[in-house]
């Protein structure tokens, strides 16, 4: 390394465009053409079509459409005396264990998104919780049987942007048949 090579002063670049150009680079000149018409068919065609799933999924206000629709999941930043609510399944086991239930398709055959947008129906039809119960058993079959079901939330109330105290609300309770 030699020494200074680091070292040296910068030469400030003038704005003034008589002083010469900022940058080294020339513009290129290219000629634009026009797009062909069918070209901006296509496209028109295309944004009016996703418009138009975007319109009927928020109409519908289900996440059944997914991406065409609003998810009922979002991110963002909570007031801070506001309060959060975590909607979440809870099974009773066969050998006396309650265990969370983890609302994925993966694990219970069920995404926390599709609980959540069926809440009310869920809530007065407890037996729809059997989706959950099968979608665990299917795929948990090594484990003791489910025996009891519970759709609940976590409700959190923030004081000062801290968590604050929590309350567990039992939304629904659905005893599996044997």
């Amino acid at each position: 390394m030699i020494a200074g090579t680091f070292l040296k002063p910068l030469r400030r670049r003038s704005l003034n465009p008589s002083k010469g150009p900022l940058c080294c680079n020339r513009a290129v000149d290219q000629r634009a053409q026009p797009m062909a018409r069918g070209s901006i068919t296509w496209r028109i065609a295309v944004a009016l079509i996703g418009l138009a799933l975007l319109v009927n999924g928020s109409l519908r206000m289900s996440d059944d459409v997914w991406p065409f629709g609003p998810m009922s999941q979002y991110a963002f930043s909570p007031p801070d005396d506001a309060t959060i609510v975590i909607t979440r399944v809870e099974g009773l086991l066969a050998d006396g264990r309650r265990i969370d239930l983890p609302l994925r398709v993966g694990t219970a055959g069920i995404s926390r998104a599709e609980i959540e947008a069926r809440i009310p129906l869920i809530t007065s039809d407890p037996s729809l919780l059997r989706t959950v119960a099968d979608g665990w058993t299917a795929r948990h079959a090594s484990s003791p049987a489910l025996r009891q079901l519970w759709l609940v939330q976590d409700e959190t109330r923030l004081v000062d942007g801290r968590e604050g105290p929590t309350r567990l609300i039992v939304l629904a309770t659905w005893t599996v048949p044997r």
